[in-house]
């Protein structure tokens, strides 16, 4: 297998903090408990020890609330061991010299051990080969800027040119990336271009929203897969919540956004709860060989 992570990926105490209307979460408010074997539910406050957290597939058994996974983790419960062939990596530039940028990025690519928010490569997911992608929220909130969009289109391309379908795990809940203005914006465009090119080349794009999965990245790519499954509760949408209560003055259902409220209204085809991901993905990559 291919080095893929800068860093060997350590045993990490996951600490999800309590999230705000938006799916936004602060490290702040993480829960989090004296004893660094033990991570505390944010959302039925239960103390988990890890080795559970780890083996229940970082879900809640109290309350079955998901915690967010890496795109180490999700590698780890979705592909076939040692199929993974990543692409070249790339790495962000400051084409705006925003302050602070390149040590923001820095500090992602130390803490994640990702060149930058999306993991990206051919892999076997129940012994179908196809492309996969991954969105990693740790990375700048998983935002999309130039290398994201890039690796993008070049999963569509290398998808046809292989004949490959593709397979992209969402779950950014930072849009378009700030720092890179209308670079970051043009990302939208690119990729949802790249999509259609694939899908006139007759080629099978599966699309898996997890939480959150918001701004430029579901109005563009993720958005556009020939089906869409998600994870239970994620949250799916344009803008948060509270910005659309804000903006429209609406009382606004309290399921509004989640993956139930998407699948009720049919924008997305399903519902697939972690342990059974890999097994519906590899079953719908086996109808379109």
């Amino acid at each position: 297998m291919l080095h893929v992570f800068r860093n060997k990926p350590k045993y990490a105490t996951v600490r999800p903090g309590k999230a705000n209307q938006d799916g936004e979460t602060s490290e702040s408010q993480a829960g989090k408990s004296a004893d660094p074997q033990w991570t505390r539910c944010d959302n039925c406050s239960s103390l988990i020890y890890n080795k559970e957290l780890l083996k229940n597939l970082y879900v809640c058994h109290h309350c079955g609330h998901y915690f967010r996974m890496s795109a180490a983790q999700r590698l780890e419960l979705l592909v076939d061991a040692n199929t993974f062939r990543p692409f070249e990596p790339l790495v962000s530039g400051n084409p705006l010299d925003f302050p602070g940028y390149p040590e923001k990025v820095a500090q992602c690519q130390s803490a994640t051990g990702l060149d930058d928010a999306i993991l990206i490569g051919e892999a076997k997911i129940e012994g179908y080969s196809c492309i996969l992608g991954i969105i990693d929220f740790g990375f700048i909130g998983g935002s999309m800027g130039s290398v994201v969009g890039e690796q993008i289109t070049r999963g569509f391309e290398h998808g046809i040119a292989k004949q490959l379908p593709v397979v992209i795990v969402s779950g950014g809940g930072g849009g378009a990336r700030m720092q890179e203005g209308i670079f970051s914006l043009m990302q939208m465009a690119k990729t949802a271009q790249a999509v259609g090119r694939f899908k006139q080349a007759g080629l099978f794009y599966l699309s898996v929203l997890t939480h959150p999965t918001m701004g430029g990245i579901y109005a563009s790519f993720a958005s556009l897969g020939d089906i869409i499954l998600a994870e239970p509760k994620a949250l799916i949408g344009f803008a948060g919540p509270r910005i659309v209560a804000e903006t429209t003055r609406q009382k606004l259902p309290p399921d509004f956004q989640t993956a139930e409220y998407a699948l009720k209204h049919g924008m997305i085809d399903g519902i697939v709860i972690r342990s059974e991901m890999k097994a519906a993905i590899g079953k719908l990559l086996s109808f379109h060989l």
